[in-house]
């Protein structure tokens, strides 16, 4: 089945004066469209500057198009610049996301909300070709609002960040959509889509079929379970104790809650062979008090380690990060909102609407867990290190520890982070659910005192008793002030000592939308606080770079990122050489995804080698 087609001939951000009419009804186009409409408006516009604010809204909305077409049998990608280098590690680069925001009954929801679609680049240097699939998670929801016989879709979960225009309001209890959009991994010879509320999706990585929840967590299968290292750390009052065993039921019974709200993102120790994940109690989003347990599992998906710790904070975590002797977790505040909550429980509003963002404080706390035991420091864990400056963590992309000879112990952490003011729950993305529509104005709203993403370099200083002697906050790079996010390293440095971090980022050449969507690619370098870009041609952008290691240096290998052409409505797979960013030449690689292929914007990616070319590369390393 192939997208309908639309009629439009794109503005130009440079085209003369034209007439105009208002939009009569802007939204999501039910496809991909290979041509848009706009309709011409009645009153006449003589700046340019209209133009561009119109050029500008629809090229934001053509990276949240949905596309209702799937291909289960690979297709070969068309190469229309450069070549796959031989030596190409052969693997598989996963990247989801959401592949649907309009149903057929004239519900939208939040990019957040949307169905869990799977894209599948297959990567052959000995034959110098890639091939490509693309699938829809067939979750409980999926399966319940689409009619595979007439390829019909119909919204009936509201999902946390969605209110459904032409759906059940009042009553409707299906918020919890999990739609296994958010990130995917591979590990274990095991394929995995992750949402942040719930059980990951197993998919067939040859098929990309889907299997079936899979219980990290519990064990349910028996594939998980273990007692060994279980440590359970006690904390918290009666009073939230007994609120906690009032809401259990309700969040648990009637809004169908896992007790434990698996994150979405996922660490691997490298050096330990080990894959790290981190839950968080459902109750715990309402209460000012949060559990947090953090777990180890084997290549076998034996649990190896597994700690809870208890916070007296009403904290929200999406990703975090770890060291040799630490979990760390930058604690974003949040608090109830009241009368947001009433709302949303009678369907009114999204859930989320029960949550805001909580900026009490001027400082943010960062809180050091021990890994593996408390090693007799003394230090209470439960007390945060306060960093000296407000901000909410987006995305973590590394940290690591050196213990020198006194027991003194130097923490750096590299992350992304926004202000308070510019994170706001329900308008993430520009999405607006009362009207169901995206305004890239929020995403790209001007601010001073770096409200907007951008990446930044913590370093903590603890003495041998573990206590704080200096915590800073600094930017990564003194001289990079442009929006920033999605961090990304390679990954056999994860939790060790790196160099290089690699970035989405904006070349801010564009009017109307200076910082959001990114299309550039930033390489950071912290030794020598230097930077070096690769930037995609006007009216495209990109998502998430990846990184795919090739040899024994850090910057030994490639880079890959989805470039999104709104200008022809079409995909591209680009391969850059890691080590030629802000060269001439850094393009290796460029692949053409088929127009009636074309997906809206994915979240997060995961590079898998097969298994040849990770016994290959590890020889390559030991010789």
């Amino acid at each position: 089945m192939q997208a309908k087609t639309f009629n439009f001939i794109p503005l130009k951000p440079s085209s003369p004066a034209i007439k105009l009419r208002r939009p009569q009804a802007i939204s999501f186009p039910d496809s991909v469209p290979r041509n848009i409409s706009i309709t011409i408006p009645t009153q006449e516009v003589s700046t340019s500057v209209q133009d561009e604010k119109v050029a500008a809204y629809w090229d934001y909305q053509f990276l949240f198009v949905s596309q209702r077409s799937e291909t289960a049998n690979p297709i070969s990608l068309r190469i229309c610049e450069g070549s796959i280098p031989a030596n190409f590690p052969l693997g598989t680069y996963y990247l989801t996301g959401p592949g649907l925001f309009r149903d057929d009954h004239g519900s939208t929801v939040h990019p957040l909300d949307g169905h869990g679609y799977l894209r599948a680049f297959t990567i052959d240097g000995s034959k110098g070709e890639v091939t490509f699939m693309a699938r829809y998670i067939e979750t409980t929801a999926q399966t319940e609002e689409h009619d595979r016989e007439t390829g019909k879709w119909r919204f009936t979960h509201r999902g946390p960040f969605s209110v459904l225009k032409n759906g059940k309001k009042i009553g409707n209890t299906k918020v919890m959509k999990n739609v296994a959009n958010t990130s995917v991994l591979k590990w274990g010879d095991r394929l995995f889509c992750l949402w942040e509320g719930g059980a990951p999706y197993e998919i067939e990585s040859g098929s990309l079929d889907t299997i079936g929840k899979f219980d990290l967590i519990n064990g349910d299968d028996g594939s998980c379970r273990s007692d060994d290292g279980d440590a359970v750390v006690e904390g918290g009052g009666r009073l939230l104790d007994l609120a906690a065993s009032i809401l259990k039921p309700i969040l648990y019974g009637v809004f169908k809650m896992p007790p434990k709200r698996l994150l979405s993102h996922y660490k691997i120790d490298s050096s330990r062979n080990r894959l790290l994940m981190m839950s968080c109690n459902a109750e715990d989003m309402l209460l000012p008090r949060s559990n947090f347990t953090f777990y180890e599992f084997d290549c076998n998906f034996k649990m190896v380690e597994k700690k809870e710790f208890k916070i007296p904070e009403h904290l929200m975590i999406h990703d975090w990060s770890f060291t040799d002797s630490h979990y760390i977790l930058f604690g974003n505040r949040i608090k109830l909102d009241v009368l947001g909550s009433m709302a949303a429980v009678c369907g009114f509003t999204p859930m989320i609407s029960a949550l805001s963002v909580n900026p009490s404080k001027s400082t943010s706390p960062i809180y050091m867990l021990p890994r593996f035991h408390d090693e007799g420091s003394g230090r209470d864990w439960k007390i945060p290190i306060e960093a000296p400056s407000q901000m909410w963590v987006l995305h973590v992309g590394n940290s690591f520890e050196h213990k020198d000879g006194d027991g003194n112990v130097q923490i750096e952490i590299q992350a992304s982070g926004c202000s308070y003011k510019w994170f706001n729950f329900q308008k993430m993305f520009g999405y607006d659910w009362q009207s169901g529509k995206l305004d890239p104005s929020m995403m790209n709203a001007d601010g001073e005192n770096n409200l907007l993403p951008h990446l930044i370099q913590v370093s903590i200083n603890l003495d041998a008793n573990g206590n704080c002697k200096k915590c800073r906050v600094n930017p990564l790079n003194t001289q990079w002030e442009k929006a920033t996010d999605f961090p990304v390293i390679n990954q056999d440095f994860g939790g060790s000592n790196n160099k290089y971090v690699y970035a989405a980022t904006s070349s801010g050449v564009r009017r109307e939308l200076p910082h959001f969507p990114f299309d550039t690619v930033v390489k950071f370098d912290t030794v020598t606080n230097s930077t070096h870009t690769w930037s995609t041609s006007a009216r495209r952008f990109i998502g998430e770079p990846i990184f795919v290691s090739n040899g024994n240096k850090e910057d030994d290998g490639y880079l890959l990122v989805v470039e999104y052409a709104v200008s022809k409505q079409q995909c591209y797979l680009v391969i850059l050489d890691a080590k030629k960013i802000g060269e001439t030449n850094a393009v290796v690689a460029r692949l053409e995804v088929p127009k009636y292929l074309n997906f809206p914007i994915g979240f997060h990616g995961f590079w898998a080698p097969t298994n040849k070319s990770l016994a290959s590369l590890k020889k390559q390393t030991v010789s």
